[in-house]
């Protein structure tokens, strides 16, 4: 991407942005559309405030992600505002004057101090859609989130622009930089919290601006899911390492994940590399008309068959997935919508007017169930684990015969393995914009 394409990719982005808001006002019957960036929490009995998150809504119009207090005001046919608090303060980092590729395209105001921009916004709230979290109320400008507003907006923002693509890239290079880090900081002996650090300093990103908190587990703890203590001391020798982390630029967010064997020649690592054989078939799956529902059914056959190859079960994986024996080893859904937000919204929306398209039975923990169309963007996340919860259930069930238990054990201090890729559907060959990341670096 040159920066000459920047402001082309952006006005396009914000014409079609202007357009959904215009839509989306019309059916709800308003006038104006209001969005707050959000404010600062602080912590009850404390004056720790917790890091700050910019409302999605918000970020979908301008790039800003550190700047609460701020303000996007629009009415149809009329150029958008840009309230911008950029306060007097020597305490804290003041926020630089708006600039870029962007700015052209907004009447921008700078305001001092929170409460100057009441004389900005416009002038009956009860007729604008004010979309944000209650602390962001602001005199008479109480967030009210209309249904039939964000309905209309979240479903359409499964439709990515060319310039959110773009940003997803940018936020991919950075990912891929971190993972390549942190693989060389566990080859290396790290422990899980020094891996961490490691992915940080490479992804130039902490805490405060990762889009999640980065999932790094050695050993046994890649069995949970969402594992986050992060250990300061590490096994001597790891068997395994699982890394789910990402990165974000201009307010768009990739989630990656890998899986890594310490003995590049065992047999984990080569279920390792069944699982990533597969999920690049999955991938391939990301095409327009494709219902992820049955995407999501056909990681449980890959799996599952990955599982009787290895010798873990001996039934098809027909009746694996069947019996819910597949979902003893993936009880996770096989990924979701991103873009603004990792876990990004509107996964089960009928259409704009609202509904809900229901989850495959017995798989409760799928986050999208939409048909795929082009410019929509996906996680594919496959996953195999040896979870002693879900193992000591499925033992003590109908079918604890149709496995081998022996290699359960085999495999069980590995914890586990997921493969993750973010993925651009288009109306022909799907965008792997992961690979496309590790390739290029």
């Amino acid at each position: 991407m040159t920066t000459a394409e920047w402001p082309i990719l952006y006005r396009e982005h914000l014409d079609i942005v202007r357009s959904r808001a215009d839509d989306a006002l019309a059916r709800a019957g308003l006038d104006a559309l209001v969005v707050p960036s959000g404010t600062l929490h602080y912590q009850l009995f404390d004056d720790r405030d917790y890091p700050f998150a910019t409302n999605p809504q918000f970020k979908a119009w301008v790039p800003l992600t550190r700047n609460p207090g701020s303000w996007i005001a629009y009415t149809p046919g009329a150029k958008p505002k840009l309230v911008y608090l950029q306060p007097r303060d020597y305490w804290h980092v003041v926020p630089q004057a708006p600039s870029g590729y962007w700015t052209p395209h907004f009447d921008i105001v700078v305001i001092r101090e929170p409460e100057e921009a009441l004389r900005h916004l416009p002038p009956d709230p009860s007729r604008c859609a004010i979309l944000g979290e209650p602390q962001s109320a602001l005199g008479a400008y109480v967030p009210d989130n209309p249904q039939k507003v964000l309905n209309y907006l979240e479903y359409h923002r499964a439709y990515k622009t060319p310039y959110e693509i773009a940003m997803m890239r940018a936020a991919s290079a950075r990912g891929v930089r971190g993972h390549r880090a942190a693989e060389r900081a566990f080859r290396a002996g790290a422990s899980e919290f020094g891996i961490h650090l490691a992915y940080c300093q490479a992804a130039g990103q902490d805490s405060e601006t990762l889009p999640y908190g980065n999932i790094v587990a050695l050993d046994t703890h890649a069995a949970v899911l969402h594992y986050t203590d992060r250990g300061t001391v590490a096994p001597r020798p790891p068997r395994s390492f699982l890394i789910d982390a990402g990165a974000s630029h201009g307010g768009y967010a990739c989630d990656i994940t890998r899986t890594y064997a310490h003995d590049q020649a065992g047999e984990f690592q080569s279920m390792i590399d069944a699982v990533d054989a597969a999920q690049q078939r999955m991938c391939a799956q990301v095409r327009a008309g494709v219902d992820y529902r049955q995407l999501h059914l056909d990681a449980h056959l890959a799996l599952a068959a990955i599982l009787r190859e290895f010798g873990v079960i001996r039934m098809s994986p027909e009746a694996a997935l069947e019996s819910g024996v597949s979902s003893v080893f993936f009880p996770h859904g096989v990924g979701h919508g991103i873009g603004l937000q990792v876990h990004d919204v509107a996964g089960f929306a009928a259409s704009d007017a609202g509904g809900t398209i229901p989850k495959p039975d017995g798989h409760p923990y799928l986050r999208l169930t939409r048909t795929l169309e082009p410019g929509m963007v996906v996680t594919i996340e496959p996953g195999l684990y040896f979870i002693d919860m879900l193992l000591e259930t499925l033992r003590q069930g109908p079918h604890a015969g149709e496995v081998d238990w022996a290699r359960v054990d085999a495999f069980r201090p590995f914890g586990g393995i997921r493969i993750e890729d973010d993925v651009a559907c288009t109306d022909a060959e799907p965008l792997n914009l992961t690979r496309d990341a590790f390739a290029a670096a």
